[in-house]
């Protein structure tokens, strides 16, 4: 008992330490820049690039920053449904036993993995954005678009004008991490014990059925964690859409900065706006995490006193 609260102690005043020592470095690092380099800060300047006036609805509305901290949730949004989707389906083709279908989902993975991604960016801009919405007709019949069907457009994705520029952007970022996401779905089905496939296929499952029923619902436990660091990746590199002027909250902060001058006030903004994005999945998936953990500890208690019962 007594070395169980030493421990404690010991535990307690570490952190204390820590934080003590990382409150120091903050403070170091403020002080050097509005001493050290004279740098003079003035943070009055960053609310109204966040909410405005507008006197015409009579209200406080979003302004630039907040704008594009919005297009940055509809941005990844959309880009972790996408590479979600893609990393599922090559993740499976991956775990498949013919050797042609690994070697597409291995192609996919290596091309992916071993491409910039601001070259990606470049590729899916002037060849979706310029050839292929074009060639279809994509582009005009988006930009026809008026009333509601503007309005609902620009809620779910980007107004009409940037429409296709936001299509590459998801794409891009989907691609992207889609790759990874991959990697991770094949490491869950490969994790899942070769027993479970056979005792599935004793009772007549087809392969479709073993991999909804038994071995998805597995795997889905085991990467949840990984799945969640690359959601938040996800969001992270949606930054680099801003190249090709998708106004989201990067592009938006290059503007506030440039216009303003107040370099250090508009980062660290746009970063607390990133933290806050960021920190609320990873919350959220702790939260799925410990639910489906809960989940199968009742499923595995259940099955245990029904078979005590037997």
């Amino acid at each position: 008992m007594t070395g169980v609260y030493l421990i404690k102690k010991r535990n307690i005043l570490l952190d204390i330490v820590v934080t003590a020592a990382l409150l120091f470095f903050f403070g170091y690092v403020a002080f050097r820049m509005s001493i050290g380099l004279q740098y003079h800060w003035d943070w009055g300047v960053i609310p109204q690039y966040l909410f405005r006036w507008d006197a015409e609805k009579g209200r406080w509305v979003s302004n630039i920053l907040l704008e594009g901290f919005f297009t940055t949730i509809r941005l990844s949004i959309w880009s972790i449904i996408f590479a979600t989707a893609i990393g599922v389906f090559v993740g499976i083709l991956r775990t498949r036993k013919r050797l042609f279908f690994r070697l597409i989902g291995r192609t996919y993975v290596e091309l992916i993995r071993n491409i910039p991604p601001l070259v990606l960016v470049f590729i899916f801009y002037f060849f979706v954005s310029d050839q292929l919405m074009s060639m279809l007709g994509v582009d005009e019949f988006i930009r026809n678009r008026t009333g509601i069907a503007e309005q609902v457009l620009t809620i779910i994705a980007a107004p009409p004008g940037l429409f296709a520029a936001f299509v590459s952007g998801v794409l891009t970022v989907a691609l992207f991490q889609g790759a990874y996401i991959a990697e991770i779905v094949r490491a869950g089905i490969q994790s899942i014990e070769k027993e479970q496939w056979e005792a599935s296929a004793a009772l007549g499952l087809t392969w479709l059925q073993q991999m909804r029923f038994i071995i998805l619902p597995q795997a889905t436990r085991r990467v949840l964690p990984p799945l969640a660091n690359e959601f938040i990746n996800t969001i992270k590199y949606s930054s680099i859409v801003s190249i090709i002027s998708i106004q989201e909250l990067t592009f938006q902060g290059i503007q506030v900065m440039s216009s303003t001058q107040r370099t250090n006030e508009v980062w660290i903004t746009v970063s607390l706006m990133y933290f806050l994005l960021c920190f609320t999945v990873s919350l959220g998936a702790r939260h799925l995490e410990v639910s489906l953990a809960t989940s199968n500890v009742s499923e595995s208690a259940s099955i245990e006193s029904d078979s005590k019962i037997a």
